[in-house]
């Protein structure tokens, strides 16, 4: 038995939307797995670097998702120095979620590319999911969401289509040093997005486009002002036009098409997620 095939693969958010299902596949394959949070013993904090040698013990490689998100301000000083833990564990591979078209995200993946740890980023475009296992939930059950994103579209990509490419990075030495910008396989804008899960479920879901002062205000009631000004950050700056274009990621990285947002919309209505 290999180094890599005996110790356990890190899943950093490993109960979030991709590390979940990350984590149900490695070891639905046999896999060892070590899925990690603030909340997992061991423990692991993006906002505490002392936990983060610990969680990298005896590992072979690791899936890293970053909380909040890369383009915030310290994450590239965090991943930078993940990155040198990383080399000095003697880690494998690195396997690097990332977002489209968020300078601060390329500059975490430059630090990554430069750590001496073989890597694979993983850049992708808005998930499927926000509408039934994310913030949106709530809205698309309630028959009305309200968002400051207007005619500009956005190439919607399956959470499922992200983990079986990490899936491929981590597991398959042909992707090593690889960079794969995965999108679904055509554009919509969250009108059409939305009108097509109301097409599925058969029941009217009105979608309203609202300033962004108005969203921000909104937003403030319920979430921290970080997580108010990442929000805005999404509706006002990466949907600005440029993410329209559909990528060959998924292809690239499987040799299959991404899955369609449409099909996405008929398996969440089949298991009854949007069910009121």
């Amino acid at each position: 038995m290999t180094h890599s095939q005996a110790a356990p693969i890190l899943i950093i958010g490993g109960a979030g939307k991709t590390g979940g299902r990350v984590n149900a596949l490695l070891q639905a394959q046999g896999l060892a797995t070590r899925p990690v949070s603030r909340s997992t013993t061991p423990s692991f904090d993006w906002a505490r670097p002392e936990t983060w040698a610990m969680a990298l013990d005896g590992v072979s490689r690791a899936y890293v998702t970053y909380q909040p998100d890369l383009a915030v301000d310290g994450a590239t000083e965090a991943i930078t120095e993940f990155g040198r833990l990383a080399r000095e564990k003697a880690l494998e591979r690195v396997v690097l979620l990332s977002g489209r078209g968020e300078p601060g995200a390329q500059r975490a993946e430059a630090a990554m590319q430069a750590s001496g740890v073989p890597w694979t980023i993983v850049r992708a475009s808005w998930f499927n999911q926000n509408f039934s296992e994310g913030y949106l939930l709530d809205s698309v059950l309630a028959g009305e969401i309200s968002l400051p994103a207007g005619a500009m579209p956005e190439p919607f990509v399956d959470a499922d289509d992200i983990a079986d490419v990490v899936i491929a990075a981590l597991t398959d030495e042909r992707h090593a040093n690889r960079l794969y910008e995965v999108t679904g396989p055509r554009s919509l804008t969250f009108a059409q997005a939305v009108s097509e899960i109301a097409t599925e479920l058969g029941r009217p879901i009105r979608y309203t486009q609202i300033a962004p002062e108005d969203f921000v205000v909104t937003l403030r009631a319920y979430v921290p002002e970080d997580i108010v000004q990442l929000r805005n950050v999404f509706f006002t700056v990466v949907l600005d036009g440029r993410n329209t274009q559909v990528m060959r990621g998924v292809e690239e990285a499987l040799g299959r098409p991404p899955r369609d947002f449409a099909a996405y919309a008929r398996k969440t209505v089949a298991a009854g997620t949007w069910s009121v």
